[in-house]
């Protein structure tokens, strides 16, 4: 079962959302996460960081920017209910959201209305299937087809394996990773000895997952890619060291969680638009300070949320609140705009909203962080 926890900042959110509504000398910003499970956490972190910094320094144009935060629950049906509730209360200017693909998919529609349009900018969707779903809908994290080309590049070329399997959570971002992975490690001469999907509804036994890599280990399963977020993620790889599987264990960014289950993580590579080591100084400045805040170093989430943050407050300067300007401001970003410098990399758009040359990272797990692999 997937374990939900409080967030302590939970009282602390309200009185951000709340905080000087109707009063007119605020802009404000939504942000649309799982609020109530810790997956939604470094989100929420990264948006305070950068809302407080901004304010700290006159705001913008002397205006305070305010966060109003609405749990999607990263559930398709919440998500539609929270895009219609940032579009019709004409309070926000732009959305920063949704978190995964699904989600961030389902609402598109709300904010991509042909009348009352409202900028939504993800910081961690990357199903191809929402490029070009609207000209108000945009992205700042690489496709799940630069994410899966890069774990067939690791896994075949860096470590010098050729029989891999696959077992990827059944939606679109685990569909949408091995539908790059696949193609990519059989172009360099690898094989793929298995592929199997799964649902969260698996979980009611700890040993469903087993016969997935009883199978792919007759098959001569040398690598396992692993495609999910949250609980599944940890039961697959307890049931691969169970049952004796020692070869390397890699995936996607939502592996990133796994930097809490200790022992049985180390050494799992995944793929990162942001690691902490990136060596970079205005990387290297974000994180300690936001070490210093959180008492931990920023995940990509985090620091890709950051920079939608950031980016927007950038247009929100130059063009103001109004919607229709500030979404017209953020798709010339890269064209008639310069190029938005974050600490993540360099932001631009295509005519899909999707960011344009955005490089993606290899990490590992060493030591209980996650750092870039050699």
């Amino acid at each position: 079962m997937r374990v939900v926890r409080a967030l302590a900042v939970g009282a602390a959110l309200l009185a951000l959302s709340s905080c000087g509504a109707g009063d007119g000398d605020e802009i404000y910003i939504g942000l649309a996460a799982p609020v109530s499970i810790p997956f939604g956490e470094a989100l929420v972190n990264g948006a305070m960081l950068a809302i407080d910094e901004i304010n700290a320094d006159r705001g913008i144009n002397g205006r305070q920017l305010v966060l109003d935060i609405k749990d999607d629950e990263m559930e398709r049906e919440r998500a539609i209910e929270v895009a219609a509730e940032f579009r019709d209360e004409g309070k926000v200017s732009a959305v920063i959201g949704h978190v995964t693909s699904g989600a961030t998919i389902a609402a598109a529609d709300i904010y991509n209305h042909p009348e009352r349009g409202v900028l939504e900018i993800s910081p961690t969707a990357t199903s191809p299937e929402l490029s070009g779903k609207g000209e108000w809908t945009f992205r700042v994290c690489p496709t799940d087809l630069h994410q899966g080309e890069a774990l067939a590049e690791w896994a075949y070329e860096r470590l010098g394996f050729e029989r891999a399997a696959v077992i990827y959570a059944n939606d679109e971002y685990g569909r949408g990773v091995r539908d790059a992975f696949v193609p990519a490690f059989e172009a360099m001469g690898g094989t793929v000895v298995a592929q199997d999907p799964f649902l969260l509804s698996l979980l009611e036994s700890p040993t469903t997952f087993d016969p997935y890599i009883e199978r792919a280990q007759r098959a001569g399963m040398q690598a396992l890619v692993l495609v999910g977020v949250g609980d599944e993620v940890v039961e697959i790889l307890r049931a691969a060291r169970r049952l004796g599987f020692t070869g390397p264990v890699m995936g996607a960014d939502g592996l990133t969680d796994l930097l809490s289950e200790g022992e049985i993580a180390e050494g799992i590579y995944m793929t990162a638009a942001f690691l902490p080591d990136r060596p970079t100084e205005r990387a290297q400045d974000f994180v300690r300070r936001y070490t210093a805040r959180f008492g931990e170093p920023p995940s990509d989430r985090a620091a890709l949320t950051y920079d939608a943050v950031m980016l927007i407050a950038r247009g929100l300067r130059e063009v103001g609140p109004d919607r229709r300007a500030l979404r017209d401001y953020i798709a010339s970003v890269g064209t008639s705009v310069p190029e938005f410098e974050g600490v993540t990399g360099t932001i631009s758009f295509d005519q899909n909203g999707d960011v344009v040359g955005k490089e993606m990272t290899v990490g590992v797990i060493r030591g209980g962080e996650i750092v870039m692999a050699q």
